[in-house]
């Protein structure tokens, strides 16, 4: 039980950071072949952000369940 609490601390950590970065940051560089993509027109910065919230949303889940999971013993 104890792993499983570090894992979703550590994934909700990255996820939130990652998701962080690039959503309100911008650091679309973070997404890998997004710049490339998005001179070939292929991709736009709506789906950049897109992909930052989702994985902002993700670290935040991640964080609630290991609260959850800490709380419950």
């Amino acid at each position: 039980m104890l792993a499983l609490k570090i894992i979703s601390f550590l994934l909700g950590i990255a996820f939130t950071l990652f998701g962080y970065f690039i959503r309100f940051r911008g650091r679309y560089d973070l997404i890998n072949g997004f710049e490339a993509d998005c001179k070939q027109g292929r991709k736009t910065e709506a789906y950049a952000r897109r992909i930052g919230t989702i994985e902002f949303v993700i670290g935040i889940v991640l964080l609630v369940f290991c609260a959850v999971l800490c709380f419950l013993r």
